[in-house]
């Protein structure tokens, strides 16, 4: 090949390995980047004092009762993470039909949130609404005679389950059942108790996958849905126009956030809602997803680079913030590299 071929097609004059050969450069042109101020911790939380329970199939993962909580939250927020979500663990002899421990007061949810408000008023609160954690049948909403989950019923209760998070102090409620409608009615209820700055991250895309077997554990529901599944209301995760109509829905509805749930088997999701609407979009790195990467971790498959790696993936496919187990891993990582 001649000297004018190798010109016309940009090399030498290109060499994009340039670019690429020092920390430096490579920091210069990095496209994106992940911080502390990307990660939402996720944390499962047990009923009594001084119980710390591991999960087995989410190793590293702990419920934590209120008090240890708080010591958990202590090191979160010295570790620069925003915001921290809540998932209760309910005992069996509270699960009901009607699920009504959900909206109680005085339920494990509203008293950790009404502790960690008090302790650390600068840390962010998230707490998830939805039913399953506290139904016998495991399912996110109530049931009819034939076992199928009723939609406006169930709204009623999120409502319920909505504002008394809202009254215990929680910052952000995020709805995560599927229900149609139930975005609005919690924003108009929101609205009508003077609960104005309290924000709605929605579960706008959640899929019925195979992902989250590990967190149904972790919560105790698993048990109760009894190898029962949930595609009358979570989506199909062969359809990606279907999310976007319903992620245009929930902010037609007032959601200040959206979220797309799991995350890496749907980053075509995710990069969608992301193009088609510019909200503040986020996205849930599922039990199953952390499952599978610290399993390889821990029999030394893959190095713990891959979480980073895998984090990375969703900053490139357009999310403002991810819900990740590995927060406080990445957080301490990226400190020590300041």
């Amino acid at each position: 090949m001649s000297q004018y071929n190798f010109i016309s097609s940009g090399f030498p004059q290109q060499r994009p390995r340039r670019l690429r050969k020092d920390d430096f450069s490579r920091r210069l042109i990095r496209e994106n980047n992940l911080t502390v101020d990307d990660l939402i911790y996720p944390c499962f939380v047990l009923e009594g004092h001084n119980q710390r329970q591991s999960v087995a199939s989410m190793p590293g993962v702990e419920r934590l009762s209120i008090d240890l909580l708080l010591k958990e939250a202590e090191l979160v927020h010295s570790l620069g993470i925003p915001v921290m979500a809540l998932f209760p663990v309910t005992p069996s002899e509270k699960k009901s039909l009607d699920a009504a421990e959900a909206f109680n007061p005085d339920g494990l949810a509203q008293q950790a949130v009404r502790a960690l408000k008090r302790e650390f008023p600068g840390l962010g609160v998230m707490t998830d609404v939805a039913l399953d954690p506290f139904t016998t049948h495991g399912q996110d909403g109530l049931i009819d005679d034939q076992g199928y989950i009723i939609n406006d019923e169930t709204v009623a209760v999120l409502i319920k389950q909505a504002l008394s998070h809202a009254q215990a102090g929680a910052d952000v409620v995020a709805p995560s059942d599927m229900m149609d409608g139930r975005i609005g009615a919690v924003r108009n209820a929101l609205e009508m108790q003077g609960f104005i700055h309290t924000r709605i991250m929605a579960y706008s895309a959640k899929y019925a996958s195979s992902f989250y077997g590990p967190f149904r554990d972790a919560v105790g529901s698993a048990g109760n849905l009894a190898g029962g599944n949930k595609f009358s209301y979570q989506m199909d995760p062969a359809n990606t126009d279907e999310a976007l109509h319903e992620v245009a829905l929930d902010i037609q509805e007032g959601a200040d956030m959206v979220m797309v749930k799991p995350g890496m088997p749907y980053l075509d999701v995710l990069y969608r809602v992301k193009q088609t609407f510019g909200k503040p979009t986020f996205v849930y790195q599922v039990s199953g997803e952390y499952a599978m990467l610290k399993a390889a971790i821990l029999n030394g498959w893959l190095t713990e680079e891959v979480i980073t790696e895998s984090l990375l993936a969703f900053k490139r496919a357009g999310a403002d913030g991810i819900l990740t187990y590995f927060a406080k891993d990445v957080a301490e990582k990226l400190k020590s590299s300041v």
